[in-house]
């Protein structure tokens, strides 16, 4: 997914490990207002609209570092966190798995790590709001997008055929099926495409 995003923010991992990045678009009023190795703690408005909070987190592996983590989410807000007692996942598109790991050839771990939650509140506010799994590049973890307005712009991509497929048995039978059911819009499009 190809997102124009204008402005940044870095926690910088330690050695191979962690590290969280966080990209938003201009539209998007964004001030961070505490941060470390495990969140990026933030006050959002886009376009003009009521301010809400979210807290962009990496949460600990180590079950020795959980407890205080968890502490140490809590006191962000003290005077908001019993109105976010409540939290529901928001709805995801793309892949399944947020984060995998290979072992070897054959043996890949994947699981899905990564969630989007919000409070009820935030759900009345941004009714639309989806997110949208990307493919992993450059680390384990997949990105995840939040797109606030739900709306996904739609890439053209053009039809490639792989000369693999003519091995295939169902190969002929399905592409005769395609061409006659269409009603002639291919052997149009293909007539267009040679001249």
């Amino acid at each position: 997914m190809k997102m124009k995003m204008d402005n940044a923010f870095y926690v910088e991992p330690e050695g191979i490990a962690g590290g969280l990045a966080l990209w938003w678009s201009q539209e998007v009023k964004l001030s961070v207002m505490h941060s470390d190795k495990n969140f990026i703690d933030t006050v959002i408005s886009i376009n003009g609209e009521p301010e809400w909070f979210g807290t962009f987190i990496y949460a600990p592996p180590y079950e020795e570092e959980k407890q205080c983590f968890w502490e140490r989410l809590g006191t962000l807000r003290n005077d908001v966190n019993e109105k976010c007692t409540y939290l529901v996942k928001i709805q995801s598109k793309g892949g399944t798995y947020t984060w995998s790991k290979q072992r070897s050839e054959e043996d890949e771990i994947c699981e899905k790590l990564d969630r989007v939650l919000s409070s009820l509140e935030w759900g009345f506010l941004l009714p639309k709001a989806i997110v949208v799994i990307d493919i992993a590049i450059a680390s384990d973890h997949a990105p995840i997008v939040l797109l606030t307005n739900g709306m996904l712009k739609k890439v053209r991509r053009d039809f490639k055929f792989e000369s693999s497929w003519l091995l295939e048995e169902e190969c002929s039978r399905l592409v005769e099926e395609e061409w006659t059911n269409k009603g002639g819009r291919h052997q149009r499009d293909f007539q267009q495409m040679t001249l």
